[in-house]
């Protein structure tokens, strides 16, 4: 089973989501037949790489949230994502575009990293404050997961994967894919948004299921079994 995950790194709800996932599939009895590929997507790609202001300023600013409005929504995160064991801080939140960070994303993934840099990424954005566009917090982020230097300052430094970010974008519209996050079961299935755990247990098996029926074996017709009448 194929699963694929649009998400973007400066979205709370795909952390939250990628939390709820994980606990499904880390109880799915048939896990180790899933292959998950994390997909690029940028929900601003206006965005400049580095924005002047608080995240309440760019959401009053650019989205016109009002301000009251912006502290309900995250009150209801930050409660959201505690019950995932996450602890956002959106006061120290680092606004500016997630290109950089997406291509870094995809360095890693070239390395088999691909799984421990999105964490590491969305972590560092949510919960400590770092600026993820950062080249120098990158290095840092980057040789403590097991890339190595050199390389991801040349990338950084150039437009390497930037078409596979694209690339990923593009998908995303191709499906039919305007939020994320977003889950695609074998191109086949979708799942939106940071669903319940149950959600994504009740899919996991049911597609499963569906993909892996029972097959009966030719026996013969008199053999003895057990049935509601009693047995024979």
């Amino acid at each position: 089973m194929d699963i694929e995950i649009f998400s973007d790194v400066k979205c709370p709800w795909c952390f939250v989501g990628k939390r709820r996932f994980e606990k499904a599939l880390a109880a799915f009895p048939h896990r180790d037949q899933v292959n998950v590929t994390w997909r690029s997507f940028q929900l601003d790609p206006s965005l400049p790489e580095h924005y002047e202001g608080t995240e309440q300023q760019y959401l009053a600013e650019r989205k016109g949230i009002p301000a009251e409005q912006v502290r309900r929504m995250w009150d209801n995160l930050v409660t959201q994502a505690a019950g995932e064991g996450l602890d956002f801080r959106f006061d120290d939140v680092v606004v500016g575009n997630s290109f950089t960070a997406h291509r870094f994303l995809h360095l890693a993934k070239a390395h088999g990293l691909g799984a421990e840099a999105k964490e590491a990424v969305l972590s560092a954005h949510f919960e400590q404050g770092k600026d993820t566009s950062d080249v120098d917090f990158l290095v840092s982020l980057g040789t403590s997961i097991g890339l190595a230097e050199d390389e991801i300052r040349s990338t950084i430094g150039s437009d390497r994967f930037a078409d596979d970010v694209r690339q990923d974008i593009e998908e995303a519209r191709s499906l039919g894919v305007s939020g994320v996050p977003f889950f695609v079961i074998d191109r086949k299935y979708g799942i939106s948004g940071a669903q319940p755990t149950e959600v994504f247990t009740d899919a996991l098996a049911s597609y499963w299921k569906e993909t892996n029926p029972l097959t009966m074996v030719a026996a013969s017709s008199d053999a003895e079994a057990c049935g509601p009448d009693g047995c024979n």
